[in-house]
């Protein structure tokens, strides 16, 4: 698979197959045994590097947190059945109007 043919629906697929495999030898299956609690630690872990990576302008640093905080999302919804369409679909909902049309229509804080 060469870069451009690479996609985030191709890397859920990955993500559930290698979850699915029970392979010791797999950082993804080692995740989903360990569970969603430790697996949105780890996705915690991978946004705050993020945002460190993005204050100190480092763009190398920051292509690849962008890259473990997608992988990390997706392993997550993987652990708790959401499939990635679902995401897609709440963002093609948000995009149908504008950002603070969006926002105001959802329920406030409690």
């Amino acid at each position: 698979m060469t870069t451009h043919d690479f996609t985030l629906t191709s890397l859920e697929r990955i993500v559930a197959a290698r979850a699915a495999s029970g392979d010791g030898g797999s950082y993804t299956a080692k995740l989903v045994s360990r569970g969603t609690p430790y697996a949105a630690r780890k996705l915690g872990e991978e946004a705050v590097e993020l945002v460190v990576a993005a204050i100190s302008e480092d763009d190398a640093a920051l292509t690849g947190e962008a890259a473990d905080l997608l992988y990390h999302l997706l392993v997550v919804l993987r652990l708790r059945e959401i499939p990635l369409s679902a995401v897609l679909a709440e963002l093609d909902r948000r995009t149908a109007q504008t950002g603070l049309q969006e926002k105001a229509s959802r329920a406030p804080d409690a």
